[in-house]
């Protein structure tokens, strides 16, 4: 199943994980430019072989960024719905040519007051190539739950 999912077609456990993307100079320049963050350690290759990283490294928001962009691609993914937040932890630096991904899974789920809606808690990891949790946490979710059928038989 590749189409979007309602809340009511997720089951606590579910996991995907998504397609890669190499971390390039070019984006982490553009994401400097697109936030103003010129930090010397994200832009400066001189500067930051100075620091314990020895080398360039990503914004740790710019990986809370490819995660969450990953997830839109990824076989398992939702309805449009609403973000209600992230829990994030950064554990290791990403650095330019790592290659990432995200390991999901449906951690649990609740229906809400709001008619017509549930939360999904997504606990997610970004890995990089070499199998390393880079950050980790939980995105909360709400999602619209599949609309009922009228007394015709009919969607709502």
């Amino acid at each position: 199943m590749t189409d979007d999912r309602y809340w009511d077609d997720a089951k606590v456990g579910d996991e995907c994980v998504t397609p890669s993307v190499t971390v390039t100079e070019a984006m982490v320049n553009a994401y400097a430019e697109l936030t103003g963050d010129f930090t010397p350690v994200h832009v400066d290759e001189e500067y930051a072989k100075t620091t314990p990283f020895g080398t360039r490294v990503a914004h740790g928001l710019f990986g809370l960024s490819l995660a969450d962009g990953l997830k839109t691609r990824a076989d398992y993914r939702f309805l449009p719905g609403m973000s209600l937040g992230w829990t994030w932890d950064f554990k290791l630096p990403i650095k330019l040519g790592d290659t990432v991904h995200v390991k999901f899974r449906v951690g649990s789920m609740r229906a809400t007051k709001r008619e017509g809606w549930g939360i999904v808690v997504l606990p997610s990891e970004l890995i990089n190539q070499r199998g390393e949790v880079v950050q980790l946490g939980e995105h909360r979710l709400m999602i619209p739950m599949r609309p009922k059928a009228n007394s015709a038989g009919e969607q709502a």
